[in-house]
């Protein structure tokens, strides 16, 4: 359950939205992309109310890899683009840029985990959104994977787009975001930038200060963190 959630990212920015599991960050994503119906309020995309055109700026990848295993990585997201409209010449560069160009024609099946997030990624990638929402796509990847996502969600951003990404890792967030937001049971107990929130460089910081934030009450900004 949600509690007036009232997320603030910004594009240029990576968005980090910890919580611990059940704290609600992927019931947020799914009210945000239209697939859950708040009981109250509205959301906001780019400060439009949520609308099948405002969404078309979004590109999301949530509960994990949603792919055809028995079909190549070219034919998923030629499958997708038929779906969203959207031209297959975005598919070679996409898989390239994604570092799936050897790849293409191979089963997604037959793809490593680390290999099908990828693929997940190019698939939120085809529209060219504005907006993109990651729901942890860190798990299941190894060191190098992780490595390689974290530089191309920041070239993402540095391009312009708003990137949110969710998380329960505190180090990897904290490599990747400019700002963060903390969610606990349902209410965001912190938001603000991530420097205000802890040195990144100093785990045992980040994780004293996210300890704070979820056994604490009430809602905090960046200041009031580092008071």
């Amino acid at each position: 359950m949600l509690n007036g959630l009232d997320l603030s990212a910004y594009p240029g920015r990576v968005y980090g939205l910890l919580g611990l599991n059940g704290a609600g960050k992927s019931t947020a994503f799914n009210v945000a992309l239209g697939l859950l119906r708040p009981d109250a309020g509205r959301v906001e995309i780019q400060g439009v109310p949520f609308s099948r055109r405002s969404l078309a700026q979004v590109g999301a990848s949530i509960n994990g890899p949603a792919l055809f295993p028995q079909l190549s990585a070219r034919r998923n997201l030629l499958v997708h683009c038929r779906l969203t409209g959207t031209s297959p010449e975005t598919i070679v560069p996409l898989l390239e840029r994604v570092g799936l160009a050897g790849v293409g024609r191979k089963r997604a099946g037959s793809f490593s985990t680390g290999m099908k997030v990828r693929l997940s990624l190019a698939m939120a990638l085809l529209n060219d959104p504005e907006v993109l929402i990651l729901d942890e796509p860190q798990n299941g990847l190894d060191p190098q994977g992780i490595i390689e996502l974290r530089d191309l969600v920041r070239n993402l951003a540095d391009e312009g787009r708003t990137v949110i990404v969710s998380s329960h890792q505190l180090g990897e967030i904290a490599r990747m975001s400019d700002d963060i937001g903390v969610l606990a049971t349902g209410h965001l107990v912190y938001e603000g930038a991530l420097s205000d929130f802890a040195d990144p460089d100093d785990e045992r910081a980040m994780e004293k200060s996210f300890l704070a934030a979820v056994t604490g009450s009430g809602r905090r900004t960046g200041t009031e963190a580092r008071a």
